[in-house]
């Protein structure tokens, strides 16, 4: 009798230390790798991706968290340098273990860094490259991208100048790297396909401290429209300086969502006036989600967001949705559920497309207007993403 005794009390503590170490692994953080630039040039940017995953991270915390666990964001500065990127994705996927990785804004940085998942058997999302390479001709089955490709900021883009500047000579002036080349040969492809003419271009390196010396090229082809993609304090250089020199007055700014933001726009005052974009966001977007979004973030950190910022609060809900449809944190069933997500985000509902993993999303073109970006035109998600280029997966 004592030892039947025994063997249930044996049992019970077996099922209750089972229940309580099952228990303790359901709540294991879920920890998401931020690698994004917090200093340097694109510093801007880096400061918008991180106020994004923080507030999606504390509302989704304050609601229990993902399957019942909290998340935690483990945060490491890339410098929008992909020689750095690399070791620190590393680390992030081997020392921190973290289940997936975000914040990238670099292109070359993502393209590199997306190597890294591979090798690690992890996902990533880049929330702010714009390289059509990254989702196309290069793409990985390991990659995701929540924002809007420049493929698809330059349809919106060049069908709004087909009619604001009728017959268009356009000048390019882009950062000489993968983001600055692919960006402008994107924006080139649609213009000149709508009936723009390109009068010159131009490559930057990055950091850029005087733009003078490209002023007499640009004379000598007689624009009427530049489009550039620098961003960060390389846009607070560059229109300031056209502005200096007179440059600017006779010409329509365009130019790549992000090369006007939040972040550098009191740098610049009038010099940035009338620029002119094809974006995936905007602060005005007049929907409930939106102005729900724009009042905690501002509540937040006291600054209003931008399309960063927006997608990076978006890629913290895509990933929770994933893991919730696949009910677990494993890459392949994680990866399986992303392809093919519709998730609500503050721009709307968004869909993560199988083949190439390019959200698709209705875009905008939005003008600085007063220091204020106001939507000029949209076009809806499926005619401007464009056809599917990856033949990796």
């Amino acid at each position: 009798m004592q030892k039947i005794q025994f063997i249930r009390h044996a049992l019970a503590g077996a099922l209750v230390a089972g229940f309580a170490a099952s228990s303790t692994m359901a709540a294991e953080p879920i920890k998401i790798g931020v690698l994004t630039p917090l200093s340097g040039t694109y510093a801007s940017l880096g400061q918008q991706v991180r106020w994004g995953v923080e507030l999606a991270t504390q509302e989704i915390n304050a609601a229990g968290g993902i399957m019942g666990r909290q998340i935690v964001l483990l945060f490491e500065d890339e410098e929008a340098n992909p020689a750095v990127a690399t070791p620190k994705a590393e680390k992030l996927f081997q020392v921190e273990k973290v289940d997936f990785l975000t914040g990238t804004v670099n292109s070359g940085s993502t393209l590199a860094v997306g190597q890294v998942a591979e090798r690690n058997d992890r996902l990533i999302s880049t929330t702010v490259s714009f390289s059509d390479a990254i989702t196309g001709d290069k793409c990985s089955p390991n990659v995701f991208r929540v924002n809007a490709k420049a493929g698809q900021q330059s349809v919106a883009l060049a069908a709004w100048m087909s009619t604001a500047v009728p017959e268009a000579k356009v000048f390019y002036l882009g950062p000489d790297y993968e983001m600055g080349r692919s960006t402008v040969q994107a924006f080139k492809t649609a213009a000149e396909a709508k009936g723009a003419k390109t009068v010159g271009e131009v490559f930057a390196p990055l950091g850029n401290k005087d733009y003078s010396p490209f002023f007499g090229q640009i004379r000598a082809g007689h624009p009427n429209v530049m489009y550039t993609s620098v961003a960060g304090n390389d846009t607070v250089r560059l229109f300031n300086q056209l502005s200096e020199y007179g440059l600017s007055k006779n010409l329509t700014l365009v130019g790549a969502s992000g090369t006007v933001t939040s972040q550098n726009l009191g740098a610049m005052g009038k010099a940035a006036e009338g620029f002119t974009t094809g974006v995936g966001y905007s602060v005005d977007l007049d929907t409930p989600a939106n102005k729900a979004f724009v009042k905690a973030f501002q509540d937040m950190h006291k600054a209003a967001p931008d399309l960063y910022g927006a997608d990076s609060y978006g890629v913290v809900y895509f990933y929770k949705a994933a893991v919730e449809k696949a009910q677990s944190t494993e890459t392949a069933k994680v990866r399986t559920a992303m392809e093919g997500l519709e998730w609500m985000t503050p721009q709307g509902m968004k869909q993560m497309r199988a083949g190439d993993h390019q959200a698709v999303q209705d875009m905008y073109v939005t003008r600085l207007q007063d220091g204020k970006f106001s939507v000029l035109n949209k076009v809806g998600g499926k005619d401007a993403i464009g056809p599917d280029t990856c033949t990796r997966f």
